[in-house]
């Protein structure tokens, strides 16, 4: 099964639905988040727990609402 991850956009037109991404992930103390190359969007913070092993993934929409840009992403099969 896919995993799709939710990343938060500042600027519009940065993203479009198709596009390929790649992540890098972070670390914080108890958490870890992903940012879509070079540093376009942010995922949430995430438990180590729920690492993702995939770096390459789709992007599958954007939107905006009243609280920003929104970019869905899919990844591969862990």
């Amino acid at each position: 099964m896919a995993r799709q991850m939710v990343f938060k956009m500042e600027r519009p037109g940065l993203l479009k639905e198709g596009d390929e991404v790649t992540v890098t992930e972070g670390e914080l103390p108890s958490n870890v988040y992903y940012t879509i190359d070079p540093s376009l969007a942010m995922s949430a913070n995430f438990p180590f727990r729920e690492r993702m092993s995939q770096r390459k993934g789709i992007v599958l929409k954007v939107e905006e609402n009243d609280r920003g840009y929104y970019v869905t992403a899919e990844f591969a099969d862990e």
